[in-house]
């Protein structure tokens, strides 16, 4: 669930189909994303999921892999 919120928001934010991203992708690299958008990508997880992602750390998180794990953790201590 974690994975399809960070596609959707993704590719709505980015102008692309969801499925053109991959687990393995970075942001800045392979999606073309700057910071403004990985800002509004986690802004709009946490309203899609309705959770409150750290702000601390988030500006380390390189690949949407990292990004599913931060999610998928933020979930769990629910």
């Amino acid at each position: 669930m974690g994975y399809d919120a960070l596609r959707k928001v993704t590719a709505a934010i980015l102008g692309m189909d969801p499925d053109e991203i991959e687990m393995d992708m970075t942001f800045l690299t392979d999606l073309g994303a700057d910071s403004l958008d990985l800002y509004q990508i986690f802004m709009g997880v946490e309203d899609e999921l309705g959770i409150t992602l750290p702000t601390e750390g988030l500006d380390k998180i390189t690949t949407v892999r990292e990004a599913v794990d931060l999610i998928e953790k933020v979930k769990s201590e629910r």
